[in-house]
């Protein structure tokens, strides 16, 4: 017996099992069913394959450099600085062209500035005093110029109160403002802007200059949205893209994001790879009344005179900064994230048939005619065994009650 059972057990290895489908005659399911399955079709077809081009290995990790170069001149006659002509060694920091750079708009100059004694400037709360107790001698004016010396100089027609003497670079810095921008004129320089990027994965390299050898291509051409090879933007269409004025962004200064982004795919020729350009004001200028708004630094130029007295002249610098970030994405035709997709859809089809199922047994009117068609309940053969017996059993017993009832006739 027990080989009987291995033999059964090794030769069932060999059995091919198949479901068994129970057809459903019922319209509205039908018509469920169908309406899912030509939606996934639709998602897997239009957003996977087409929109999302499922079928390709992608790669992010792009390497990129960019190169920056800033043309423009401009004439100023100011009390401070005199006559002067600003190139772009003057307005350009850092002058050597990065992903960064700034473009100085207006000036705070405080020329002839020397270490000496001087008042602190009024508006610096630390700085008020009515007494020369109240500026300690050594002490450093907080958000201040310079170290207080000891002496309350007193101002005005009562002479009840002033702003400490200080040791600093003397005088201290103005705080005034021109009512308009110095360096207005900036609107009309140009940025040049050279990117190169590349895809090491697929070994795809590229540039957003147009590949001529015309070398007046550069002299002549602007950047626009039907160009994008032309690399030369003004600063005025740039700032007037990002949504903000130029003139008045050039009072307080800003920071400008250009974006190049470079989505490509290389299932098609590499001449369709172009960079898209968006630009957008990183700074958060967006009330008129934002005390935090703006950009701005310091820095200083020095001399020494003919008396060996070193002297300065500080320079608060309000501008423009240009953030230029790059990002891309690359593609191509690869078997494997395709089957992997297309795998993804079926086990997706196979959810909108599970869906299909619940309807169909348990929210419909009919659910329990349908569910006794699709499950089929089978006892045990061990159980079946004995009815038969009892039913053998009942069938020899009628049987031998027949056989004495004709005994008894007979006799």
């Amino acid at each position: 017996m027990g080989q009987v059972a291995w033999k059964g057990m090794c030769l069932s290895l060999f059995d091919y099992k198949t479901e068994k489908y129970v057809i459903a005659k019922n319209k509205k399911v039908g018509i469920l069913f169908r309406v899912v399955q030509l939606s996934i079709l639709a998602y897997l077809v239009g957003w996977v394959f087409v929109t999302k081009k499922g079928y390709q290995e992608t790669e992010t990790s792009i390497q990129s450099s960019v190169i920056t170069k800033l043309k423009g001149v401009a004439f100023t006659n100011t009390s401070e600085l005199g006559e002067r002509l600003w190139d772009v060694v003057d307005y350009v920091i850092p002058p050597q062209g990065e992903n960064v750079f700034f473009v100085v708009t207006n000036l705070i100059v405080t020329p002839n500035q020397r270490q000496s004694t001087c008042p602190e400037s009024f508006g610096i709360p630390d700085a008020v005093c009515s007494k020369n107790s109240d500026c300690p001698e050594g002490e450093p004016v907080i958000s201040g110029n310079g170290v207080k010396t000891g002496r309350c100089l007193k101002t005005g027609v009562l002479n009840t109160t002033g702003t400490c003497e200080i040791f600093a670079w003397c005088p201290v810095e103005k705080r005034q403002k021109s009512k308009r921008p110095l360096l207005g004129k900036a609107e009309n320089f140009t940025v040049y802007i050279k990117n190169s990027i590349r895809f090491p994965k697929f070994n795809f390299s590229k540039t957003n200059i147009l590949n001529t050898n015309d070398n007046s291509f550069l002299k002549s051409c602007r950047y626009s949205t039907q160009n994008h090879y032309c690399p030369i933007f003004h600063l005025g269409s740039i700032v007037t893209w990002s949504g903000s004025e130029f003139q008045n962004m050039a009072m307080e200064g800003g920071v400008i994001g250009i974006q190049i982004e470079w989505n490509c795919d290389l299932d098609r020729s590499s001449s369709e790879c172009h960079p898209n350009y968006s630009f957008t004001r990183l700074d958060n200028k967006f009330t008129e009344k934002s005390v935090s708004s703006g950009y701005n630094f310091r820095f200083a130029k020095y001399y020494r005179d003919a008396d060996g007295t070193d002297y300065r002249t500080l320079i608060k610098a309000y501008g423009i900064r240009f953030d230029i970030m790059v990002n891309g994405k690359a593609g191509k035709f690869n078997i494997i994230p395709t089957l992997i997709n297309i795998g993804s859809g079926l086990a997706i089809m196979g959810a909108g048939a599970f869906f299909c199922d619940l309807v169909l047994l348990y929210l419909i009117k009919k659910s329990d005619f349908y569910r006794d068609k699709k499950f089929e309940e089978v006892k045990s053969s061990s159980k079946k065994s004995t009815q038969i017996n009892g039913q053998n059993k009942l069938k020899s017993q009628d049987t031998l009650d027949q056989l004495k009832q004709l005994q008894t006739v007979e006799t």
